[in-house]
This record gives C-alpha cells, structure tokens and sequence, in this order.
C-alpha cells in the first residue's frame, strides 16, 4: 500500500509519493505530471453511474442507496446516448477539454470544480453533484497514480487553501472540506488528512533549510490566494504539529482563473459589445460581459445561459448602434463558449511569461477576429486583483508581529512578470525566493503524508 501527497489543484492536480527520502511527483499515465482539473460527460445525469462503476465494492450499495433515484435516471440517459451514438464515457485534463471545443452546444463540462465546494445557499442535490464530481476526479486520478506505482494508495494528505471560495468563512470551508472527505473515502483512500497548502509549500522549502527561519509563503493558485508566515527550520522538522510554528494566516478567493477572466472582460469582451453603445447614446450595460466571463461563479454563469438572458440579448441587439457586434455576445450565448473565451485568455497570460504581446485568436465567432494583449493589458486589468494579494500579504505580516527573513513564493500565476514585479515592490527589501511553479505544494504534501503516516 502507497501513501500520496494529492493537490487537488483548482487549475491543475498532481500526485506525489516519497522515494529515497525525496518526493517524487508521479506521472500519470494519460496527462504526465499535472492533469488540468476537467472534466468532460456526454451527459450530467451519466456521472453518478460512471462513478458508481469506478468505486471499490464496499462503497457501492451506501452510493447506490443515496443516489438511486439520479442512478435511474442514468440508466435512461445511457440509453440514449447509446441510440444517438455518443460516447458515455467520462473524459479529464486535456481530453475533456478537447471534447468541448469539438462542439461545445452539446455534453457537459466543468472547469475547476474546487472553485465551488464552498458556495453559498447549494441544495442537497447540488452538493451531491459536486461530490460526485470530485469523487470522479479523485477516482480517475487514483487509479492512473496506482497504475503508474503498480500498487494500491490508501493513505493521502490533500492540500487545502485558507479560505475556499465562498461567502460564509468557516461555514464555507466546512462544507468544502465535507464534500472533499466524502469524496476521498468513497473512491477508497482509507485514511484522509488535511495541511493548508501555503503550510505544505513551506515544509517543501524547509526541506533546504540550515538555520531557522521565518518564511512568509506566497501561494497564488488557481482559485485562491494564500499567505502564511511560518517559523521553519531544520531543528523543527521532527515536530507532528506545525500549528504552533504558524504564526499567520491569510487568504482569499482570488487566483489564476481571476487573472484569466479579468484579462478576457477587459480584452476579448470589448470585441463582443463591451464599451460599445445603444441607439439613444447610453453605454451598453457591462454586467453581461461580466456574466459571460466568470466561468467561476455558478449564478453568473446560470444568468448569462437562461432563456430570460437569451430575450435580453435579441431585445439588446435590436437597441445598439453595433448589433452585428453584440450578435457575436449571442453566439457566445447560445453556443455555450464562455469557457473557450476564458481558456484563450489563459493561454495568453501564459505566453505573456516568455513574450511581450500575444494575439487572442477569435476566429471561432468571426473570421479574421483577433484581440492582441501585452503585459501592460495584463497588469490593467487585474491591478484590483493585484492590490487584494498586497492586502493579504500585509494581513500575514501585520497578524504575526514580525517581518519575514525570506518569501517563498508559488503558484502558477507567480511565473508572470507583472506579478515578479509586483511582489519585489511589495517586499523591496526581503529576499524573495521562487519555488516550483506547480510542484511546490505537492511536494510538501507528500512530505508531510511521510512524516505524519
């Protein structure tokens, strides 16, 4: 039996095991290193009985006692979508997202269902669809890390951020944790703990430690921004308690995917109405846009796909002074592409790393349509998220009384130059230490799965 340090990333989620006295991320057969978390199904309803196929027999009859009347349902919809021809088998990273684009009308897709574990006012029906979401992404990814080590996991420290995405604090992150714990036990993981991924970041710098130290971590992940000051060193290793080395918290729901989504409003959008006017001289409303966009906010989403939308958008096409360009915001509409959009922004916020402009490709809603952005546009528009991870780093530092002897700093979004720039600013007279990118809270996991099992 194998024991896993499991980040369950809101862009990414990779795996790692201890080898030599080393973590070592483990490759997954079908994605490499890092899975993008995705997830793709011909059908919403089909999940619940794809995941039902994947669990180990003693979970099975608790499962099918609590979905069986979705179970039912399944079996109908599988019906027919083997009489129409369709595939019914769930897709993940890459695979899934290259199912959407080759028709995005039709199947269902989720993007970074971690962003929504801590929702506000979700139904029990809801919370059932994300925990059987979660359930079979773990389950996907279990058995593709089992298959790479040749042996059974059944130990695992998931990483979690401060704060997950939501609106009641506490109540929010209970709930999150709740639908990740059921989530982890049904696909088999028999033992299942927890470390804030700021603190499983520092645990992997620790690792290189001479002489103690207080770190401040900087992890921007995909969802969320987390900052913990933490007292680390070589002599503090051996300790089964870190919460007396963690001198501060802080974090909040901001991360990649606002980045992403920030530079899609203020870049692609204006090529679908944004800043354009009506007929009487009056902007357009902006909210629409916004709507379109934030592919991370379940009631936005949910307004800008309902039919109510769809008779706003004619009648709002009918009052521009450009309604061949607000015609190109009802294609997004009706042909579902709200996730496209926010891809080809991300995709641009990654080549923004290594090159000073980039052109967001349209072509898919008009011929010859491009938006090109550079690192300027890219720092405009998220000087507001920018400004709240300042706010969080002097909340970490003001919470524990003292200044940092270094910062640690990870996350995807910490490879930008604007973001590099933006912290040495922040922090102009502290040494600013960049770790793994992606691997760094993995790593740390697994070191602590180590230690603690």
């Amino acid at each position: 039996m194998a024991t896993i340090g499991f980040d369950f990333g809101t862009s990414n989620c990779a795996v790692g095991v201890m080898k030599n006295n080393q973590p070592v991320m483990v490759e997954l057969p079908e994605h490499g290193f890092y899975m993008p978390s995705s997830l793709y199904s011909a059908s919403r309803d089909t999940i619940v009985s794809w995941l039902y196929q994947q669990l180990p027999e003693p979970q099975k009859k608790a499962f099918s006692d609590s979905r069986q009347s979705a179970l039912v349902k399944a079996q109908r919809e599988l019906n027919e979508l083997k009489l129409d021809g369709l595939d019914p088998e769930l897709s993940f990273g890459q695979k899934a997202l290259a199912r959407y684009l080759d028709d995005p009308e039709e199947g269902y897709y989720i993007k970074s269902p971690k962003s929504f574990l801590g929702a506000s006012g979700l139904a029990q029906v809801q919370i059932q669809l994300f925990e059987d979401l979660v359930a079979s992404m773990m389950a996907h990814i279990k058995g593709q890390a089992e298959k790479h080590l040749e042996q059974d996991i059944d130990k695992v420290v998931i990483g979690k951020p401060v704060n997950f995405q939501g609106l009641r604090g506490e109540q929010s992150n209970r709930q999150a944790l709740q639908i990740l714990t059921q989530a982890a036990n049904r696909v088999g993981f028999k033992e299942v703990e927890f470390q804030f991924e700021p603190v499983a970041a520092g645990v992997e710098f620790e690792a290189g430690l001479t002489s103690q130290k207080r770190v401040l971590v900087v992890d921007i992940g995909g969802g969320t921004s987390d900052c913990s000051m933490l007292l680390m060193g070589p002599e503090l290793k051996a300790s089964n308690d870190r919460s007396q080395h963690i001198l501060s918290h802080s974090g909040q729901r901001i991360g990649g995917n606002d980045f992403d989504i920030q530079l899609a409003l203020a870049r692609a959008m204006p090529y679908f109405g944004l800043n354009e006017h009506l007929k009487s001289g009056k902007p357009v409303p902006k909210k629409c846009f916004s709507d379109a966009v934030e592919i991370n906010n379940i009631a936005a989403q949910s307004h800008f796909y309902s039919a109510e939308n769809a008779r706003w958008l004619a009648q709002l096409k009918r009052d521009s002074a450009s309604p061949d360009i607000i015609q190109r915001l009802i294609d997004v509409q009706q042909q579902k592409l709200s996730h496209q959009i926010v891809s080809l922004a991300e995709q641009a916020k990654i080549h923004l790393s290594d090159s000073s402009s980039h052109d967001i490709n349209l072509e898919f809603i008009e011929s010859e349509l491009s938006a090109n952005v550079n690192r300027d546009d890219l720092l405009s528009a998220n000087l507001r998220n920018l400004s709240a991870i300042a706010a969080l780093i002097d909340e970490a530092i003001n919470q524990a009384g003292v200044q940092p002897d270094v910062v640690f700093v990870t996350g995807g979004t910490a490879k930008s130059p604007i973001f590099n720039e933006f912290l040495k600013q922040q922090c102009p007279d502290t040494e600013i230490v960049v770790g793994d990118y992606f691997g760094s809270v993995t790593s740390g996991l697994t070191r602590w799965a180590d230690h603690i099992f």
